[in-house]
């Protein structure tokens, strides 16, 4: 029986290790012919922009704030299209973009503030100020057609945006099924730094779409868990995973209930108010939707799992490396399979140099630990 069991809790780890790695290959495969393909999503209930799918980690994340403020989506929406527009040397578009988004930020402050909460009126006020000040350095840089400095001064901006957002936040937006109430919840957001022995990578991990994924993520770092574990890497797979412990177990055993700790699918589709768990979006006949957490940005962060069993995640994660424009939002096999939980939002060149048999050195919470919520029931 104990030889069973090893030979089961082997056949596991080799499963969690190699099921993305064929879904991948499959994925390569459909994804360059899907191009065609019209899902008929509606942008608008989502708050993200219409057309090519967004392929920036921090865009998305911005995107996927629980907000309703339509001048803080239009300056959002306004500076992130300076930079295809920057490609093509399209200046006139780019001043037209800026003009747009200072004259809310100058003569509108009012409607951005209405979603503010009072206790967090101070700051936004501060936020839009700075604001008004960085669009005027982002004017004079397109003036000069200093790219460089066009891109710094646009990324500083957007950042403001982000940081605008969120204190537009009131509350999380929904409860989490209380049959979950047994794991870690991020309630908010969480950013986590993870130093390798190529360098360091910092990660946004999102609460608000994936509470329960993203909790768990972080409730394994504050224990250290992942401390000293190696990634493990295909080069065909285009994916960086880790967290597979050493020794025969599977996933995360819970030192309190001696258990292995299940995370279920979780999934926020756009468009709807709460998550759907523990169902692929393609088992549950939702052929056409999309997930708010798209992998379509370089650094997606998702949660692994036997291909067979959407409840069957525990520690293990990864990375999608595969260029977007090859395996784009809503035209691959991912979508809608894999809980994605966060992105890269810096590192990408020490992602890119990572390989199979690099180590974690240490993982560490350095901002929204207080946004983790402790399990409520056994």
């Amino acid at each position: 029986m104990l030889d069973g069991n090893r030979f089961m809790l082997d056949w596991c780890k080799r499963w969690l290790r190699t099921g993305i790695l064929a879904l991948l290959l499959v994925t390569l495969s459909l994804g360059t012919s899907a191009a065609g393909w019209n899902f008929g999503l509606s942008e608008r209930s989502s708050g993200l922009p219409a057309g090519n799918a967004i392929t920036d980690g921090k865009a998305l994340l911005r995107y996927a704030l629980p907000i309703d403020n339509q001048e803080v989506r239009e300056i959002q929406s306004s500076l992130e299209d300076i930079e295809p527009l920057l490609r093509r040397q399209r200046w006139s578009s780019i001043t037209g973009d800026i003009s747009k988004a200072f004259s809310i930020v100058r003569d509108r402050p009012e409607d951005l503030l209405k979603s503010v909460p009072d206790a967090n009126k101070p700051a936004a006020e501060a936020l839009i100020a700075q604001m008004k000040e960085e669009i005027a350095s982002l004017q004079q840089a397109v003036e000069a057609k200093a790219k460089p400095q066009i891109r710094a001064e646009k990324e500083k901006v957007l950042d403001e945006v982000g940081q605008l957002e969120e204190l537009m936040v009131a509350k999380f937006p929904f409860e989490v099924p209380s049959e979950y109430s047994n794991l870690p919840q991020l309630k908010g957001r969480a950013t986590v730094e993870m130093t390798t022995n190529k360098g360091k990578i910092t990660i946004v991990v999102d609460g608000y779409s994936a509470p329960v994924t993203a909790g768990n993520f972080v409730d394994l770092v504050q224990r250290g868990f992942y401390d000293g574990l190696e990634f493990t890497r295909s080069e065909e797979s285009y994916v960086l995973q880790a967290g597979d412990p050493p020794g025969p177990e599977v996933g995360f055993i819970d030192p309190t209930t001696k258990k292995y700790r299940n995370v279920p699918l979780e999934l926020l589709v756009r468009g709807d108010s709460v998550p759907t768990y523990g169902i692929t979006l393609e088992d549950a006949g939702r052929y056409r939707d999309l997930p708010v957490l798209a992998f379509s940005a370089y650094g997606a962060l998702a949660m692994a799992r036997p291909e067979a069993e959407p409840d069957g995640g525990s520690s293990q994660f990864f990375f999608f490396l595969f260029q977007p424009e090859l395996t784009p939002a809503g035209r691959n096999l991912l979508d809608g399979r894999y809980s994605v939980f966060g992105y890269l939002i810096d590192g990408k060149e020490v992602l890119e140099k990572l390989r199979a048999g690099d180590k974690i050195e240490s993982a560490k919470v350095i901002a929204g630990a207080e946004n983790l919520v402790e399990p409520q029931a056994a």
